[in-house]
């Protein structure tokens, strides 16, 4: 979505606002993780005292493996998007600004990074997954598996050491 903001920037006190679905299914962070399509970004763009806002809201449902455990996850989530436009820059190495060259200004790329930057890193099913068991591979969140960690042939004499003087 491309926006107008000669408007924004000659008017103080203007506002544009935009409510409007975003697609991110032609972008994918890894095989598994597909992005989630569509989003929702609702905000505006505000001129205050000759300072200019760019704030919004996403929300979307993005669905994942669970990082322990691989069950499907799914989960509602909700990125903010808050900056401040301005049409030159005194200082090329600041960060914090984005810099609008023509007025015309392409809100998508924005947002996607920001939904990218806004992702989690983890993925869990639920806070207090127990994850596989690594040995067996059974979902220790429905059941608990009875495998003992391998002996390390290492250690096998030692072992025999105790077994003996157990009898």
């Amino acid at each position: 979505m491309f926006l107008e903001l000669e408007p924004i920037f000659n008017n103080i006190g203007e506002k544009l606002e935009f409510d409007y679905e975003l697609d991110l299914s032609g972008i994918d962070i890894a095989t598994y993780y597909p992005l989630p399509t569509p989003v929702r970004v609702k905000g505006g763009v505000f001129n205050r005292a000759g300072v200019v806002t760019l704030l919004a809201d996403t929300s979307f449902t993005y669905s994942a493996p669970c990082d322990l455990c691989a069950q499907h996850t799914e989960k509602n989530l909700s990125i903010p998007v808050d900056h401040v436009l301005v049409t030159s820059l005194n200082n090329e190495d600041n960060d914090e600004l984005i810099l609008v060259d023509s007025l015309r200004f392409n809100l998508d790329e924005l947002v996607t990074e920001d939904i990218l930057l806004g992702l989690p890193t983890r993925h869990l099913c639920k806070e207090d997954c127990k994850g596989v068991c690594q040995y067996c591979g059974k979902n220790l969140n429905h059941d608990s598996c009875s495998c003992s960690a391998p002996l390390d042939p290492r250690l096998a004499v030692l072992r025999q050491l105790l077994d003996n003087n157990d009898e």
